[in-house]
């Protein structure tokens, strides 16, 4: 009687496959069915009201044009610093100075300034106008960023979400990006000159250009000394060897050897090479920082009315939609609510 029981037991805890299979399909046709007829009710309520829908758009439309021509223009345009002062470390790819973060940190100080709407700090800060500081909405300064450690810049760090970590794709030390928002284009060089002028205000900065422009000028002149050594060098070492190569008697060949002198006139050119590198750094980059991509001129203003458009047109188009809803259902909701 036991075992008769415990086979029960079994086969009533026994999970029938097929007819749990058949109650999803069941649900999932179920939930199907009804998906499409909410997509349909949709559909034929939104072309039944298309015109309260159509002037809720023309609405929005309307009003970013009119916002567009009451607001002051916006601009955005971006300018490449190099940094002069970097001391490159050739394998690590990486600056010993850090003076590259320190100047992207003294640059967004200006962005503090900005957003705290301080005019007189950011006027005596960039050496500007207060009337024409009025007109910058924001200064901000980003890594730039190259992908492949390939040497070449490919794109600008503007949300800082990359890694430092990232061994790939680096931080370039020996740049930086400043991107400005002001409402008036044609203040965009008094900006520049107030940036530089802001940097190359730090006594450290002053003090490490003078030093990396003094220690320029001595490799120089070791440089020119070393050359004209080897010029030197190079005419005896010449002048010994065809006198050594003349022949003792009549009648001999010498077979003339230069893989010496040759030897000499590689040094002179490497020497050259480093001296003609040291001179475009001295000639080229004399100050703290050298505007490698000045600032475009904006065609196109940022807030324009696609700027107004993209929030106010789907605001007015869902309320006009929420509004439409209520009245189609007023019915139900005041029952609901006369119930309740």
């Amino acid at each position: 009687m036991s075992e008769i029981n415990t086979n029960k037991n079994v086969r009533d805890d026994e999970i029938d496959l097929l007819d749990l299979f058949r109650r999803i399909g069941r649900t999932l046709i179920l939930w199907s069915n009804a998906l499409v007829k909410a997509f349909l009710i949709s559909v034929v309520f939104l072309l039944r009201r298309w015109l309260p829908l159509g002037l809720s758009i023309g609405a929005g439309i309307g009003i970013s044009y009119f916002l567009k021509s009451t607001s002051a223009s916006a601009y955005t345009s971006d300018l490449v610093f190099r940094n002069n002062l970097v001391l490159m470390d050739k394998v690590k790819l990486r600056d010993n100075s850090g003076t590259t973060s320190e100047i992207i940190s003294k640059i967004n100080k200006l962005h503090t300034y900005c957003s705290e709407n301080n005019s007189s700090a950011l006027s005596e800060a960039i050496s500007m106008k207060p009337e024409s500081v009025k007109n910058i909405s924001d200064i901000s300064a980003y890594w730039i960023i190259d992908d492949s450690k390939d040497g070449i810049p490919d794109y600008v760090d503007y949300k800082g979400n990359h890694s430092v970590y990232d061994t790939i794709n680096i931080r370039m030390q020996d740049r930086l990006d400043v991107r400005v928002k002001i409402n008036s284009a044609q203040d965009l060089n008094l900006v520049r000159d107030g940036i530089i002028k802001f940097i190359e205000k730090d006594s450290l900065y002053q003090q490490r250009n003078r030093l990396r422009l003094r220690q320029n000028q001595e490799l120089l002149t070791r440089l020119d000394f070393d050359i004209l050594q080897l010029d030197s060098l190079q005419k005896v070492k010449y002048f010994e060897e065809t006198r050594n190569m003349k022949p003792a008697s009549g009648g001999q060949i010498v077979f003339m050897q230069e893989q010496k002198t040759q030897l000499v006139y590689t040094d002179i050119y490497s020497l050259y090479t480093r001296k003609q590198n040291l001179e475009s750094e001295r000639d080229l980059y004399k100050g703290i920082v050298t505007v490698l991509s000045d600032f475009s001129l904006p065609t196109k203003r940022d807030n324009g009315v696609m700027f107004y458009g993209k929030s106010i047109i789907p605001k007015f188009f869902f309320l006009t939609l929420f509004i439409l809803i209520l009245l189609a259902n007023r019915y139900h909701i005041v029952e609901i609510f006369k119930k309740y």
